[in-house]
Order: structure tokens, then C-alpha cells, then sequence
């Protein structure tokens, strides 16, 4: 007799040896499961099947299609007028009062320039020889000397009437801007191309729309 049977049992019911008897799970449980799996397997074939469908009946181009759509007719006008800058109100050139100053050697300079200032509807103020701080010491086209509280849009305008003038200010207390002419002035710009500049500032371009 086995030391692992009970005493007093015998027979068939003796256990011997030191394999144990394996416990098999339940035929119904094993079935419930294979269905389940079954079930899970098909589901997520058909999943896959719909997207596949989609795919190829081109499913992406409606979607392209769609925003294409969003971005033309009231929605593309919209970005347009939103992007477009507003007009910039220039002064007129009578506006403007203009001291004319000839810090160079070139006699005659102050009033040649003041004229052809006065014909472009300037109001021409004192012309003469600059003061002894400007001259002969300008080395470049020229210098717009105004106020500090004198409209920015003033020196623009009249800024387009030459090239290359820069911009300073003193302690004047009033509105009239001084063109003290330097050694690297030639002559005016043309008055064609002084009215291109001014209708380019009192239009800017428009700002880059995004693009569809």
C-alpha cells in the first residue's frame, strides 16, 4: 500500500506511483469560449473590410473635395477684404510748410529747389544758406529737421520728393519741416516717380492671405 492512500482503502481506489490524475476543463466551458473568439475574429474582420471599401471608393477625395469647397466663393472674399490694408490719409503738399536750407557749396541751390518745391503745391517758407551747425556738413542727400510733434505722414510726403534724406528733430515748437540740402544732392526726384511713392503710402499692399 501507498503511503498517499488512506488506511483501510484498497482496490481501485489506491493511488500509486507519483503522477497525479490531470484535471481536463469542462466540454461547455471550452465551447462557450471557441464561440466567443469566433464572434470577436468576425467582428473585427468586417471592420477592416469597411475601411478597405472606403479607401478605394476614395473616401479621401471627398474629404479634399470638402475643404476645397470651404475655401472658395464667400469664404475666399472674406480672407481678401480682411487682408487688404486700409488707405492712409496723407497731408496735401499746401499742408505743408517747407524751409529750404543749402548746406553745400552750390550757389543758388536753396532757391531752385524751393521753386520747383512751390510748382509741386509745397508752401515754400525761408530759403537761404543752412545754419552754421549744417553747413558744409551734410554728407549726404539731405536732412528733414522738424518738430518732434510734427505728423510723421508730413516728412513722408515730402520725403518722396528726394532720395536718401533722413530725419531729425529739434526743439521747435511749431509745424514747418526744414530740407537742409547736403553735398550728395543732385536734384528732386521726377515728379512722376515722387507721386508713385505717395500713392504706394497711401495704399499699402495688402497683407499675404493663407492659402487653402
Amino acid at each position: 500500500m501507498s503511503m498517499l492512500t488512506p488506511p483501510g482503502m484498497g482496490g481501485k481506489y489506491r493511488v500509486t506511483g507519483t503522477a497525479y490524475p490531470r484535471m481536463r476543463r469542462p466540454r461547455r466551458r471550452r465551447v462557450v469560449l471557441a464561440i466567443l473568439g469566433s464572434i470577436v475574429a468576425l467582428g473585427l474582420l468586417g471592420y477592416g473590410t469597411l475601411q478597405l471599401i472606403d479607401v478605394f471608393r476614395g473616401g479621401d477625395k471627398k474629404t479634399a473635395a470638402g475643404h476645397g469647397k470651404d475655401c472658395t466663393g464667400t469664404t475666399r472674399a472674406r480672407t481678401a477684404a480682411a487682408s487688404a490694408a486700409p488707405a492712409v490719409a496723407l497731408p496735401k503738399p499746401a499742408q505743408i510748410t517747407v524751409n529750404v536750407y543749402n548746406a553745400t557749396p552750390r550757389s543758388g541751390l536753396a532757391k531752385s529747389v524751393g521753386d520747383e518745391l512751390r510748382k509741386r503745391g509745397f508752401k515754400v517758407g525761408k530759403v537761404g544758406n543752412a545754419p552754421a551747425t549744417f553747413d558744409k556738413k551734410v554728407a549726404g542727400t539731405g536732412i528733414l529737421l522738424g518738430s518732434p510733434k510734427t505728423d510723421k505722414a508730413a516728412y513722408s510726403v515730402l520725403g518722396a520728393q528726394l532720395t536718401g534724406a533722413t530725419q531729425q528733430n529739434d526743439a521747435r515748437a511749431t509745424a514747418d519741416v526744414d530740407l537742409i540740402l547736403g553735398t550728395a544732392f543732385k536734384e528732386l526726384s521726377k515728379k512722376e516717380d515722387a507721386d508713385k511713392v505717395l500713392a504706394a503710402l497711401a495704399h499699402p499692399a495688402p497683407a499675404p492671405s493663407s492659402k487653402c
